[in-house]
């Protein structure tokens, strides 16, 4: 099974190392292509002053490093200019038109914001857990099961709008609920949910993300979006692709064992590999995934 991972950051927003040293990486890995998708900056549309988004002033910089090294690593690596585009409601999304100008082969989709119900600038919702527990009490009053769902409401507004080719961490809402502190994920609103969203992306046409990016970090003990919601995918006959997500090169691919045991166990047995604009590969999913898998766990 050949891997890649489409879902990566460089030190042009919050990762931690450069384009040529993830090339670097991946090549000496056995991926069979990489692909870049930095966060979208967000000061301009939205008024979001952040630390963690391309600025502005930096995107250029960063379309060009990233075109520069597909053309080093031609005929080697196959190398992909994507950006990771948030969905903030009637500031900014993937469907914007601009993005459309920019030559980008993908786009993922994402959501990290949302809004407080009184008013006021949405907050992350992946942010350091105290962070995110002293926005649920004073944005929501305590009552994490409203933030959960404006959380989901905010991701089908953004499939709806549509614009972008993979959907980012779907279940990014679960990264700060350990213990179920705030919400259940075993509650009838929370599985009537999983199960209206699989059916809108089993009609989108967008490719699920299976991200390894939470376990890396050591936010989370499995995948983003988990097991029952892959189930749920699968039976909507949904493709789902094996990312990182990426922050440093060592972690290009961390954990894609537990991401194909993941899948295998929701009964997917392809996976999909991207091999341009709009052109995805299906590739089977191995037995024994730790030994077909370029990694550990």
């Amino acid at each position: 099974m050949r891997f890649s991972s489409l879902h990566v950051h460089t030190v042009f927003c919050d990762g931690e190392d450069e384009i040529e040293t993830y090339c670097r990486a991946a090549w000496e890995g056995g991926f069979a292509s990489l692909g870049f998708s930095a966060h979208a900056p967000v000061q301009a549309k939205t008024g979001i002053v952040s630390d963690w988004h391309v600025r502005e002033d930096r995107l250029a910089d960063y379309l060009d490093g990233v075109r520069q090294a597909a053309l080093r690593w031609a005929g080697k690596l196959p190398v992909y200019l994507g950006l990771e585009v948030d969905y903030i409601p009637d500031r900014m999304g993937p469907a914007d038109p601009d993005y459309r100008d920019m030559g980008l082969d993908y786009i993922i989709g994402s959501v990290h914001y949302v809004f407080p119900p009184a008013g006021g600038e949405p907050f992350t919702v992946d942010g350091p857990a105290d962070e995110f527990d002293r926005d649920v009490c004073s944005h929501f009053g305590g009552d994490g099961e409203a933030l959960m769902e404006t959380y989901w409401e905010t991701v089908e507004k953004m499939i709806r709008a549509g614009g972008f080719d993979i959907l980012g961490h779907l279940d990014l809402i679960k990264k700060n609920n350990r213990e179920e502190k705030w919400f259940s994920r075993t509650s009838e609103a929370y599985r009537r949910t999983e199960r209206s969203l699989a059916a809108l992306m089993a009609r989108s046409g967008i490719v699920a993300e299976v991200n390894t990016g939470g376990i890396n970090r050591g936010r989370t003990t499995e995948t983003y979006p988990s097991r029952e919601i892959l189930t749920l995918l699968r039976e909507g006959h949904v493709p789902a692709v094996i990312t990182a997500d990426a922050h440093r090169a060592p972690d290009l691919s961390g954990h894609y064992g537990t991401a194909c045991r993941t899948l295998l166990e929701a009964g997917y047995t392809h996976a999909v590999l991207f091999e341009g604009k709009g052109k995805w590969a299906e590739e089977k999913l191995g037995e024994e995934p730790p030994g077909t898998c370029p990694v550990s766990g």
